[in-house]
């Protein structure tokens, strides 16, 4: 019951969120971080086992081939490209997200639904918990720069 008074709670407070004030945005940002008690690192770059920004450099395409493989087998079953899924779209995930926090949320999703702020608000939006789907933090990286290969952040 009080799971379910929870997400209540949650898309109440999303949906009652405004948009567009730069300034409020960064005030929320702060408040956010306060309230959360992450800091700044984790509110842009997540929570878990990746505690450095990522430097993508230029492409790897044997990791983006490997990603894929990965990506195909673990995650297409909840995510797409361009279409509203079981989970988020991913069409533009690498300009909208930090690669450390996409790995971190690969690797760490339990902790990012309970503690990161961005995190609970897609839980709340997809009413589906990102379950980890036991890949190491090199398959991470992998996953990541297939992303990147299907996302204009090259």
């Amino acid at each position: 019951m009080k799971s379910i008074v929870y997400s209540l709670a949650l898309i109440g407070m999303v949906a009652c969120s405004s948009g567009g004030d730069t300034a409020s945005d960064a005030a929320s940002a702060s408040n956010a971080s306060s309230e959360s008690g992450l800091s700044s690192f984790q509110m842009e770059h997540g929570i878990g086992p990746v505690t450095q920004p990522i430097d993508y450099g230029t492409l790897d395409q044997a990791m983006a081939d490997r990603g894929k493989a990965i990506f195909d087998s673990k995650c297409m079953s909840c995510h797409k490209f361009g279409d509203r899924y079981v989970g988020p779209d991913l069409a533009e995930v690498t300009e909208t997200r930090s690669g450390a926090y996409i790995m971190n949320m690969i690797l760490n999703p339990a902790e990012m639904l309970q503690k990161h702020p961005e995190a609970r608000a897609k839980l709340a939006e997809f009413m589906t918990p990102m379950p980890f789907q036991n890949v190491s933090e090199d398959e991470a990286r992998d996953i990541l720069e297939y992303l990147r290969s299907q996302n204009n952040n090259p």
